[in-house]
């Protein structure tokens, strides 16, 4: 059986920096959440699946066009580890791995999902990383080997306990320090290129 990879795409936060809901904001003329899961599905990720929280009506509306799948943070306030748990818990049995995505990350592009994918279903990681610079962040890609890992774990990131404890193992993926930059407040979003 070929592998199925999967994505999760965090979309519970409720954007107090911004001061709105910044993953409604448009981004090249789309939503910044239609953004993320349009090319998490351009990508071949299947099924996307979009953890709601905050708004969640208005953002499940917002992608409604595309064809994914949506589970709800019990605690969207809380650490990014409830809404992590709630996307991989809506993951059937016939998925192998999933690749973790926060919405706000407007620089990461179909290419980089793609490479990471590429990258497992060659190797025998049981993650695959990406690295801006020195730092560690999404998108990741974790086997389901992991995902136990991932259920216990509780706190803020997206599974960074467990990134470290296998970063030895894992595939790293290099990408300029540029894509690393997320929209977290009105002075982020308005330094967006046009």
């Amino acid at each position: 059986m070929s592998p199925r990879v999967a994505a999760v795409i965090l979309a519970a936060g409720a954007s107090t920096r911004m001061g709105r809901n910044k993953l409604l904001l448009p981004v090249d003329g789309e939503a910044m959440v239609h953004r993320a899961a349009r090319r998490a599905l351009a990508a071949g990720l299947s099924p996307v699946v979009v953890v709601l929280g905050h708004e969640g009506d208005r953002v499940r509306a917002a992608l409604g066009d595309l064809g994914v799948a949506f589970s709800t943070s019990p605690d969207p306030t809380g650490p990014t580890s409830a809404s992590l748990h709630a996307g991989l818990r809506a993951l059937g049995p016939e998925v192998t791995a999933t690749v973790v995505m926060l919405s706000d990350m407007v620089h990461v592009t179909e290419a980089m999902l793609r490479a990471i994918v590429e990258s497992s279903a060659h190797g025998a990681a049981p993650l695959e990383v990406s690295r801006y610079g020195d730092v560690l962040a999404p998108p990741l890609l974790f086997t389901r080997a992991l995902w136990p890992e991932l259920l216990s774990w509780h706190g803020e990131g997206c599974g960074k306990a467990v990134v470290r404890a296998h970063r030895a193992e894992a595939g790293l993926h290099d990408w300029p320090e540029q894509a690393l930059r997320d929209i977290d407040t009105p002075d982020d979003y308005a330094g967006l290129t046009p």
